[in-house]
């Protein structure tokens, strides 16, 4: 694709100051688009605007700011989500569920948008925890109550694949890539600091496969999905290269100059654990994330891979970085 093919485009983004939004908007920006983003706060209103992008005041909670945002935009990208890995999946709902309803609800009534490019997760296919190998787009979603995170996102986009054709010329995509990296992801400086303190381990030895998205690859399928694939479809996407547990996170904490010993300890007695911690802190209203949750152990405790032939049909998806030239970009050298 190039610059001419998105001349006179007007994108709406949610999400925008963050992680993946903050590169999805510069992304649109350098290819010719004109971008509306929403912006909860002063910083966020900052930050959007130093990408290119038109800060709409509001957030997900009204209808009002939505509909304001996607005034005159054709393509709403809606990154907007809460991602932890402990708390209640009625505050998940608040935001993910119930966020993606007025979202749906506005661009639908509109007269200007004709597109909805959801990033949902892979992690909705994820159920009770078991290996997952070469996960192709027939798999069904689950939604499991000790991963509100996975639970609420799978909602969310069986919402929104519902809605696709709500009027003749409105089509939703859903986006689901695996675990994101690349540089400025978030909560990499607190996996570096848990492992400077020597409280990391490895679940089950780190052996087990995985599939990941560099940001870079997940926005350059955001892009072609604004212009292909069909309505009402979900579409993994995914780097070119898979790891294990062990060789990802180990090349991620080196970029940041930390090492993981081999510690280990049993997916069995992590998920007893988790259990136990989670009783803990909902007994004595404890704040923060316990140092362990099964959300997280449903996320990386089994073989996780996708397959994206179905993104390469249909969206023309290739992988445009590799894992190598990503950890490049990270290093502290840099």
């Amino acid at each position: 694709m190039t610059a001419n093919d998105f001349q006179q485009r007007v994108a709406f983004v949610t999400g925008g100051s963050g992680f993946v939004g903050g590169r999805l908007i510069r992304a649109l920006v350098a290819n010719g688009w004109q971008v509306r983003a929403l912006a909860r706060t002063d910083s966020a209103e900052k930050a959007v605007m130093a990408l290119g992008a038109q800060p709409i005041r509001g957030d997900m909670t009204s209808q009002a700011d939505l509909r304001n945002g996607l005034e005159e935009s054709d393509v709403v990208f809606h990154v907007a989500a809460m991602f932890k890995l402990w708390g209640k999946r009625k505050d998940f709902d608040a935001v993910n569920v119930e966020g993606m309803q007025r979202l749906i609800s506005v661009a639908a009534a509109s007269t200007s948008v004709r597109k909805i490019v959801y990033v949902s997760a892979a992690a909705v296919i994820m159920g009770d925890p078991k290996p997952i190998l070469r996960a192709d787009e027939t798999a069904p979603t689950w939604q499991r109550d000790f991963a509100p995170y996975s639970a609420s996102k799978a909602e969310a986009e069986k919402l929104l694949l519902a809605a696709n054709h709500r009027r003749p010329d409105f089509e939703t995509i859903a986006i689901r890539p695996p675990m994101i990296w690349g540089k400025g992801m978030p909560m990499l400086d607190q996996m570096a600091e848990t492992v400077r303190k020597g409280q990391w381990q490895w679940v089950g030895g780190g052996s087990q496969a995985m599939s990941t998205c560099h940001v870079d690859n997940l926005v350059a399928a955001l892009l072609l999905a604004a212009e292909g694939g069909r309505g009402g479809q979900a579409y993994f996407v995914a780097d070119a290269e898979e790891g294990t547990l062990k060789s990802i996170m180990s090349d991620l904490l080196e970029t940041q100059g930390v090492r993981a010993k081999d510690k280990s300890v049993s997916f069995n007695t992590a998920w007893r654990l988790a259990g136990v911690m989670a009783f803990v802190w909902r007994l004595f209203g404890l704040k923060g994330e316990p140092p362990l949750t099964r959300q997280l152990l449903q996320l990386i405790g089994k073989p996780f891979t996708v397959r994206t032939e179905k993104a390469q049909r249909e969206l023309g998806y290739r992988p445009v970085i590799s894992w190598r030239s990503g950890l490049d970009e990270m290093s502290v050298a840099n």
